[in-house]
């Protein structure tokens, strides 16, 4: 024990370097003072040149407006040199050369102030002397104003024609405007026409159809699959689903969006989902019909449609006019698909029997035979006891496949 106390009293206990940490600190203060006393000094001097800049801009814009002011025949002129000042950059105001050369420009007015034209203009003055002579056509003036006596005879002719042609349009439409013929309708389009008169177009009111669904896939038979068809309007705007389902499940769906307007159904946008949506506009600003599916459009003609509001148009042109529309007759509308437009021909066949799951009906077959190699065949039962909305709708594909949509119900959408 007594041989490690010394030893430990032995060990020098570490002294801190204060004295060079002191001088240290003492030249960084000073060196920051000197510093700091210099950085007022620069920024004086930049804010000094500044200054003189907006004031020298303001000094040289003034003189030009006093020597301007001085002219007297040039007064107008001073205006365009101030407008050339704030127009012009504000670098270019330290100049002053320029606007004191923009001073000589100005006696360029004067010569067109060499107005004695005019003067040489006062001896022509003796040009109009002659024409006092010119009198008598003033004269044949009056002879003239002589010719619209009788055109008051005309304006009665017209207005005895006049009313010729409203009666003729009210025995067309009943009052609504419409004139007969396959594009005519009335502007409602409502299907709410007068008692006891005949209308070109009626398009039928809001609903919902239901339809049992057979028919053929390759080898494989449809089974357990409906249709529903919802149609809504409100006399000035539409919209047409047509779905097919399978249990809960939607395996195909057509979409129709439009206008109804004088002539039935103006479609604007079709779509046609199955695992993805491609669509058809109808652009009719610029006369067009633009697919999604293709880069080149189609030129849009009146009354054109779509493949699912064809459908409901031809009966809207039933329920206008059945007795027009009889066997025999035919229907050729530019119809709409997701890659091009055709005109589809329809026709109408007869009065047919059709047993459906919802019951029988009398109805009218319309029939579109494909015209080429890949068009398909539609078939189209329209019942007069429904409005000539459709019972029955066939599509026969190119392959040989099917579908038979019968309706199995109605009801409101």
């Amino acid at each position: 024990m007594t041989s490690l106390r010394p030893m430990i009293a032995v060990l020098p206990r570490p002294r801190r370097p204060w004295r060079a940490v002191a001088v240290l600190t003492v030249v960084v203060t000073l060196a920051h003072l000197l510093v700091m006393g210099a950085l007022p000094r620069g920024t004086h001097n930049d804010a000094l040149p500044l200054a003189h800049r907006f004031s020298t801009r303001t000094i040289v814009i003034a003189p030009p407006a006093a020597t301007g002011g001085g002219s007297p025949g040039a007064a107008a002129a001073p205006a365009p040199p101030p407008k050339q000042a704030q127009a012009g950059p504000a670098p270019n105001a330290r100049l002053r050369p320029h606007p004191r050369q923009a001073a000589p420009a100005r006696p360029k007015p004067p010569p067109p102030a060499a107005v004695p034209a005019p003067e040489q203009a006062a001896p022509v003055s003796p040009a109009p002397e002659p024409e006092s002579p010119a009198a008598p056509p003033p004269e044949s003036a009056p002879s003239g104003i002589e010719g619209p006596p009788s055109s008051p005879s005309m304006g009665q002719d017209a207005l005895a024609r006049a009313p010729d042609a409203e009666t003729e349009g009210a025995s067309a439409a009943g009052g609504g405007g419409a004139g007969t013929g396959q594009g005519a309708g009335t502007g409602a389009g409502a299907g709410a026409g007068v008692p006891g008169a005949t209308e070109a177009l009626k398009v039928p009111p809001s609903v919902k159809l239901d339809f049992t669904v057979t028919g053929q896939q390759g080898v494989q038979p449809m089974s357990g699959v409906f249709g529903e068809l919802i149609w809504l309007q409100d006399g000035s705007q539409y919209n047409a689903r047509l779905a097919l389902r399978v249990l809960f499940r939607t395996i195909r769906s057509r979409t129709s969006v439009g206008r109804v307007g004088p002539g039935g159904l103006e479609p604007e946008r079709f779509s046609d989902t199955r695992r993805s949506e491609v669509a058809t506009h109808f652009v009719r600003e610029s006369g067009q019909i633009v697919f999604s599916s293709t880069t080149t459009p189609a030129p849009l003609q009146p009354g054109a449609q779509d493949e699912l509001s064809v459908i409901l148009q031809l009966s809207a042109l039933l329920a206008g006019d059945p007795a027009r529309h009889g066997p025999g007759s035919s229907f050729s509308v530019q119809t709409a698909g997701t890659r091009d437009a055709e005109v589809w021909s329809f026709s109408v066949d007869g009065d047919e029997a059709q047993a459906t799951p919802a019951g029988e009906f009398q109805a009218r077959k319309l029939t579109r035979l494909p015209r080429k190699p890949f068009d398909r065949k539609i078939e189209l039962w329209l019942a007069p006891e429904l409005g000539w909305l459709p019972v029955r709708i066939r599509q026969t594909e190119p392959n040989g496949d099917w579908a038979d949509l019968q309706l199995r119900g109605t009801g409101t959408p």
